[in-house]
């Protein structure tokens, strides 16, 4: 069953959201630039979409939670204009090919599983040909429980969801995490559209 996100918000039970740009995605920025047209789904309380913003990057960000959207319209007022509420697995068709870069942190490993191979799909219709797909995967169970999300991914399925249709142009352990997530919790990959 999916979680109701509304209500997390509602109730400040975020713990996803540490107040800061996911480290992995600022540590890439040291030495890559994310222009063009950028998607940021499951974008929460905005935090990546306003360092993609700030680097000059035309930024949409997508949450399912309407408080999400409204506490990122709060924190950052230059993204008012940018964050909207939706559901990225529904993202209209007209979208199709229309961004240079999607930007992945929290969302993939928020969804339900059973719902991984939609996700793919429509990562894959959104990107442009030659679009990247920057991905910070959780790989590692931080509970007790996996009835809930987050919901870690191992190796074999990244690669059955993102191997055809795609060139791997990076795939590494990041240096810059959130202090309180182990090294190696999260893997870095950067693909580009075939």
């Amino acid at each position: 069953m999916d979680k109701d996100w509304n209500s997390a918000y509602a109730v400040a039970d975020t713990p996803w959201d540490k107040g800061s740009a996911a480290p992995p995605l600022v540590e890439y920025l040291k030495a890559h630039r994310i222009e063009g047209s950028v998607l940021v789904p499951g974008c929460g309380s905005g935090h990546d979409a306003q360092v993609l913003l700030n680097q000059g990057a035309q930024v949409k960000g997508i949450d399912i939670a309407p408080l999400a959207v409204e506490k990122a319209h709060a924190l950052y007022p230059a993204l008012s204009g940018h964050v909207f509420e939706g559901d990225f697995l529904k993202t209209p068709t007209t979208e199709n090919g229309s961004y240079d870069w999607i930007v992945e942190h929290t969302c993939l490993c928020a969804i339900d599983p059973s719902k991984r191979l939609e996700y793919a799909t429509t990562t894959h219709r959104l990107l442009r040909r030659g679009g990247q797909f920057f991905a910070i995967f959780f790989r590692e169970v931080s509970h007790d429980r996996e009835d809930h999300p987050p919901y870690p991914i191992n190796k074999a399925e990244i690669e059955a969801l993102f191997g055809e249709g795609y060139e791997l142009l990076e795939c590494y352990t990041p240096k810059m995490t959130y202090p309180e997530r182990p090294q190696g919790a999260e893997e870095v990959r950067v693909y580009r559209k075939l």
